[in-house]
């Protein structure tokens, strides 16, 4: 079996389908990502004219010619969402020309390794921006497995694609689910107080054995702090432990949400004094009830509301606390927090298959091309 080392540009084509007749508008612009995936775009289009657009077929691929403001990695698209769609003229589209010699999905794979990255970072040109033009993309050195190598390896990337397309299809039907409950809690469960559910306590890192300092952000999860902690005396930051809520006032109008998040961690962690720890006082509340009934945007929306008139559109605790909510049956709680267990679960594991796909590329690529060899 032969392996052949050539140029990528005797194995594409570029491909040029504009839209004249407007088959395609505003709701089917992408753009593309240094991660090499296929998004909504993030540019304002609202007066721009379709026609000039590009159409991006199934099995093509389309890349950003700049690389000094894609971080130092190329924006490339390969096109295997299963839909058409559309992309600015300032793109370049291209496609396999020959698929009985390179399999598209092979292609996207070989993209999406950092080596890839370097290599079109080192051959970008320009001075304040850079550009990796079509005539680099075509100059593109590969190592061409023959077919049967190629399938191969092809199949074990998109099987773990499979997997995670499976879990972000059930993520939807679970949110489905969690929406409708909650829907129907409003209307139909008595209203109570969060000030009847929550306490505020406050444990401090006196010891200093915590040095996992997390902060919350507006997706209401923990993350780690991004503050300068260098001079930072720890012992006076909260301890947070599992089912145990931070909470922070500030912002709440700036932001239009409810800064609020719930730790799920065995391990506990540190933050900063600023914020308030809260956790459930009464049997009849489930803590991830409450956090599942403030990551409404509807809440969050009240949140901005009641927010006060200072320069930080503040939602005290005091305030916070006279927020009503509804609180069905610890049953109703349970059966929709088992699908907020659920959509946590495949949530990590969309997230754990997000990297695993992302560092085997480079791995199935050296395999594809080592069996190549050995079989020679």
């Amino acid at each position: 079996m032969r392996l052949s080392k050539t140029k990528l540009g005797n194995y594409i084509e570029r491909v040029v389908n504009l839209n004249p007749d407007l088959s395609y508008g505003i709701n089917d612009v992408r753009g593309i990502s240094n991660t090499k995936e296929i998004q909504s775009t993030k540019a304002d289009i609202t007066n721009r004219s379709f026609g000039s657009f590009q159409i991006v077929g199934p099995h093509e691929f389309v890349f950003n010619r700049r690389t000094t403001r894609m971080g130092e990695k190329i924006g490339l698209g390969y096109n295997n969402i299963g839909k058409v769609f559309i992309v600015t003229e300032d793109y370049v589209v291209f496609r396999v020309a020959d698929k009985s010699l390179l399999l598209p999905d092979y292609l996207n794979i070989f993209f999406r390794r950092p080596e890839f990255d370097r290599y079109a970072r080192w051959d970008s040109w320009g001075s304040a921006t850079e550009f990796f033009n079509w005539e680099e993309m075509c100059d593109v050195p590969i190592t061409l497995p023959p077919l049967p190598i190629q399938q191969k390896y092809v199949d074990v990337y998109n099987a773990l694609l499979a997997n995670q397309r499976a879990y972000e299809n059930s993520l939807v039907d679970l949110n489905t689910a969690i929406a409708a409950s909650i829907e129907e809690f409003k209307h139909t469960a008595p209203r109570v107080p969060v000030g009847k559910l929550l306490d505020e306590i406050d444990v401090r890192n006196r010891d200093g054995k915590i040095s996992n300092v997390q902060g919350i952000n507006i997706n209401k999860e923990f993350m780690p702090s991004v503050a300068n902690l260098s001079e930072t005396d720890l012992t006076k930051y909260k301890v947070v432990k599992k089912n145990q809520f931070a909470y922070s006032a500030m912002q709440t109008g700036r932001d239009e949400c409810i800064r609020i998040a719930l730790f799920h961690e065995n391990e506990p962690v540190i933050i900063s004094p600023a914020y308030s720890v809260l956790q459930v006082k009464d049997k009849s509340a489930i803590a991830e009830y409450i956090i599942l009934w403030f990551s409404r945007t509807e809440s969050d929306r009240y949140g901005w509301f009641i927010s006060d008139s200072s320069i930080r559109a503040s939602l005290e605790l005091v305030n916070f606390f006279e927020i009503e909510i509804p609180l069905p049956s610890i049953s109703q709680q349970e059966a929709v927090v088992n699908f907020y267990n659920a959509r946590n679960l495949i949530q990590r594991n969309i997230a754990a298959l997000g990297i695993l796909l992302k560092d085997i590329c480079p791995v199935l690529v050296k395999g594809a091309v080592g069996e190549a060899v050995s079989k020679k």
